[in-house]
């Protein structure tokens, strides 16, 4: 069962549709662990052109549902609310497996340092327990009048 769906992850992070790519979170526990889930639909717009006749979902886009799965967990944390999540970086990706359309990825993420507006956490994505993504993330929490 879900702990959150879309339009409360919306009261969190500034993501929205089209590129609002979690579903639900299922588990949380600010600025410490998230859980998240997104059920990768046939009719998702990245299948149009990657690739025709071989649809398989983008690295890079599994790699974005584990930095929203990181935001919300550090948007929860009381002093955040209202800040942009930003990537900082992304270290040690490692992509093994192809998500295919039809499947639900599991995101998980914990975070293991954060100070003041920078944080790193951990990611794994998994389809059925088998491990699709994993990856380490920096982010940065930018006032939303900080451009």
């Amino acid at each position: 069962m879900a702990l959150m769906d879309k339009e409360q992850i919306k009261k969190i992070i500034p993501h929205r549709d089209p590129f609002l790519l979690i579903d639900e979170v299922l588990e949380l526990e600010p600025g410490v662990r998230c859980v998240a889930q997104k059920y990768i639909a046939p009719d998702s717009f990245w299948f149009e052109g990657h690739y025709p006749g071989y649809p398989v979902t983008p690295g890079v886009l599994m790699v974005e549902m584990l930095a929203q799965t990181a935001a919300v967990c550090g948007m929860s944390v009381k002093g955040n609310e209202g800040k942009i999540p930003l990537f900082a970086g992304v270290n040690k990706a490692r992509f093994r497996r192809q998500v295919l359309p039809g499947e639900t990825l599991r995101l998980e993420v914990e975070i293991a340092q954060a100070r003041a507006s920078i944080g790193v956490g951990k990611g794994t994505a998994t389809v059925d327990g088998k491990r699709a993504v994993t990856c380490e993330m920096t982010f940065a929490y930018s006032e939303a009048n900080d451009q």
